[in-house]
């Protein structure tokens, strides 16, 4: 076998990305060594969790004391597999001011709390690599933060969120409701015991910020983006939609608007032809337009523990081949830019909304919607006995028009529900 340098590395967490990723450098160590002359060995790995432990783990391999990874001096990267924001944040703190390397898979801590540690491993010359926090083996944030440094990123569209797309998908192909197939993404793995971060949106929200502060070079944190999940879809507002030539999806969308930032996260429509469109399953794809590049699609594995385990160890393997930390030490944040209001923001919507099946009711909504300057693109009118079911999409208008229209809407005596509202990408 072919001698290499030796990288010790601290693992903390051994659920389901951290057995991943052990499992992953144990199968692929030999071919890891042959083509970088890396040797990745685990030295150490913190776990607090009985049940997670193997029973024919190696002897000495893990511990519950975390001081037996930060404190020993052949470790040279510890890597941060637990989550959470809490415990995680004081594990890497300590870690770079230790002199480790290390590689996390952290969306939501680098969302929230990402400043401090990014600040902390450029003052301290250590790496801090996160290409696993979003989008699992897609390498979107090297993509972003090297090859796309000059191409002026001005709009970052992205399915990001393997559960909900999931969900999204099955549902397009009439294969259940919404609750029907939570439930199977849950047995086989796909969403969590408690899917409110994936289903809610939350999770998406955390790595468009992520993504927004490298496109932009501005920070983005998870309390800037409003965000919004899937659990209010139907299966028949998805059936409306593939009426009216479109795909439902849970979509971010992170944008320049005369120099401010706009990120947010929602369920939205998009045409069959849009390339997020075809994006099904479990898989995740990037959407980027600048003004130097046109635009670039990157797709593929956006969840689990073998395709995030890749992007941790291609981490591991870019921190032994550095020699010196450069500018991937930080997240690149180096402008401040303000944020551009939300109701501001111009977007095309979907309405379905139960009405009396009675003469001018059209007219009527269309009256209200006239007044604020929100124009009718297309609609399809369904009776049913003394109701009927509109369902209508608007050109773009601002958000702040839109709103101001349906809450008209809802005040109306011939409308049986209140209306339900998606954006239209």
């Amino acid at each position: 076998m072919v001698e290499g340098r030796v990288v010790q590395i601290g693992l903390l967490g051994f659920g389901t990305i951290g057995s991943s990723v052990y499992r992953l450098i144990q199968k692929e160590r030999d071919q890891i060594l042959e083509g970088t002359g890396v040797d990745l060995r685990v030295k150490k790995v913190l776990e607090i969790a009985p049940s997670r432990i193997p029973t024919d783990a190696p002897t000495g391999l893990f511990t519950t004391d975390f001081a037996e990874i930060v404190d020993d001096p052949s470790i040279d990267v510890v890597v941060e597999v637990i989550g959470g924001t809490d415990a995680a944040f004081d594990f890497i703190d300590v870690a770079l001011r230790s002199g480790k390397n290390v590689v996390t898979a952290n969306k939501q801590l680098l969302a929230s709390r990402g400043e401090a540690l990014f600040t902390l491993a450029k003052d301290e010359r250590r790496h801090l690599r996160f290409e696993a926090a979003v989008a699992g083996a897609i390498p979107i944030i090297k993509v972003m933060r090297e090859s796309m440094i000059a191409a002026g990123l001005h709009t970052v569209y992205g399915i990001v969120n393997g559960t909900t797309n999931y969900i999204l998908t099955r549902m397009h192909q009439e294969e259940g409701d919404y609750a029907e197939i939570l439930l199977e993404a849950q047995e086989l793995g796909y969403a969590e015991a408690d899917p409110t971060a994936d289903v809610g949106g939350a999770d998406a929200a955390a790595k468009m910020a992520i993504l927004a502060s490298i496109a932009f070079h501005s920070r983005v944190t998870l309390s800037n983006v409003v965000y919004a999940g899937i659990e209010s879809i139907t299966l028949d507002v998805v059936r409306h939609a593939k009426e009216l030539g479109f795909v439902v999806k849970l979509v971010g969308a992170a944008r320049l608007i005369e120099g401010k930032v706009s990120v947010r996260v929602f369920p939205a429509l998009l045409p069959t032809n849009h390339p997020l469109a075809s994006i099904s399953g479990s898989n995740n794809a990037v959407f980027l337009e600048g003004t130097d590049i046109g635009e670039i699609m990157l797709m593929g594995p956006g969840a689990g523990g073998v395709p995030t385990a890749t992007a941790v160890v291609s981490d591991i393997v870019s921190v032994a081949n550095t020699k010196d930390v450069g500018f991937l030490q930080s997240c690149s944040c180096y402008r401040r830019l303000g944020f551009y209001a939300a109701e501001e923001v111009e977007s095309a919507f979907f309405i379905k909304v139960s009405v009396a099946d009675e003469a001018g009711v059209l007219a009527q909504i269309a009256s209200i919607f006239g007044a604020q300057g929100v124009s009718i693109a297309n609609m399809i009118q369904e009776g049913r006995g003394d109701e009927a079911e509109l369902v209508l999409t608007t050109h773009p208008t601002k958000e702040r028009q839109f709103f101001a229209a349906i809450e008209q809407t809802k005040g109306l005596a011939c409308c049986r529900t209140e209306p339900m509202t998606l954006r239209v990408l």
